[in-house]
């Protein structure tokens, strides 16, 4: 059973977890523009702490109050919102320099580590996935079974970000370097933006209820 349960979570997190959000961009553009892969382990580690803390939210039953209550939820996305339009402009003003580690200026830990928290514990849909998805899922199984369940949730998680930044270094170090980071911030922020739209939409629709 303690298998299942095992296969159950890793199977789960990594359906969740490989949809293309802000978090995930977030994680790989710092990886792909930091000198070296040490200087976005602040990145890698708060996203990996704010999913930990997510799941273990979930897995302890926290999912039904954020559900139930619809002032919370509409917090969320308004705050959410803020947050990610502001993020979004961030990258996108960011200047465009050759991908040098003596000239480029690069985030800070204080700087990573708020704008990771922000896309990771501010956006109501990996909120609703770890602490609703994987919460309700947790319920099917009893201690121990349960945290080994969640061991698996926790595996995906932690190699995934680690992942992220990984593959964001190795393209920062090839020889098309300098072409890809002109269209990275770019990208990052259009991405960001969209989510940021709807969750500006969410959050009048749900402003219209409460």
């Amino acid at each position: 059973m303690s298998l299942t349960a095992f296969t159950h979570g890793i199977t789960l997190a990594i359906g969740l977890i490989l949809a293309l959000g802000p978090q995930n961009v977030f994680v790989f553009q710092q990886g792909a523009l930091q000198p070296d892969i040490s200087r976005a382990l602040p990145t890698v580690l708060t996203a990996g702490l704010s999913d930990t803390l997510l799941i273990l939210l979930g897995v302890l039953g926290v999912s039904a109050v954020v559900i139930e209550f619809a002032w919370l939820q509409t917090t969320l996305f308004g705050a959410g919102f803020v947050m990610l339009v502001y993020i979004g402009w961030t990258l996108y003003t960011a200047p465009a320099v050759e991908v040098n580690p003596h000239t480029q200026e690069f985030l800070g830990v204080r700087e990573q580590v708020g704008f990771t928290a922000s896309v990771s514990l501010l956006n109501p849909h990996a909120i609703l996935d770890t602490v609703g998805v994987i919460g309700t899922n947790a319920l099917a199984y009893t201690t121990p079974d349960r945290w080994v369940f969640t061991a698996g949730c926790l595996i995906v998680s932690w190699g995934w970000f680690s992942g992220l930044a990984i593959t964001g270094r190795a393209l920062g170090e090839s020889a098309n370097a300098n072409l890809w980071m002109e269209y990275l911030n770019v990208v990052s922020a259009v991405i960001v933006w969209i989510v940021a739209l709807y969750m500006g939409w969410q959050f009048i629709h749900l402003l219209a209820i409460v």
